[in-house]
């Protein structure tokens, strides 16, 4: 299976919109031949992440949740200190909830690759 490179520009998209078309493309649902259990999806490259735009009022009021596993160990971060800190970290998991819950899931994320405006 050959897999083909997308260039995608992120600049005045809106992050669910661009994830959605970005997880369609990782998992090869655009193919004629997809299937769920096979891995022909393509690789992505997005430019541009810094100038991702959010609807609504997300971006000062979504909050990301994890826990360290210790007692009392729930940490918080909003959307915009954590897209100050790492525009990437906040399109990678926008991308992966739409992926499948699967082994599938960690070959398909690594091919999508988001270029730092340096390079």
């Amino acid at each position: 299976m050959e897999h083909k490179t997308h260039t995608i520009d992120a600049s005045g998209k809106i992050l669910g919109k661009l994830a959605v078309e970005v997880a369609i493309l990782l998992r090869g649902k655009h193919k004629p031949d997809f299937s769920p259990n096979k891995d022909i999806g393509d690789f992505v490259e997005i430019i541009n992440i810094e100038k991702i735009k959010f609807s609504g009022k997300k971006f000062e009021q979504k909050v990301y949740w994890h826990h360290t596993g210790y007692p009392g160990g729930i940490k918080s971060q909003t959307l915009k200190e954590l897209f100050e800190k790492n525009p990437q970290k906040v399109f990678i998991k926008a991308v992966k909830g739409m992926l499948p819950k699967n082994k599938l899931a960690a070959k398909q994320i690594k091919r999508l690759r988001i270029m730092n405006h340096e390079s």
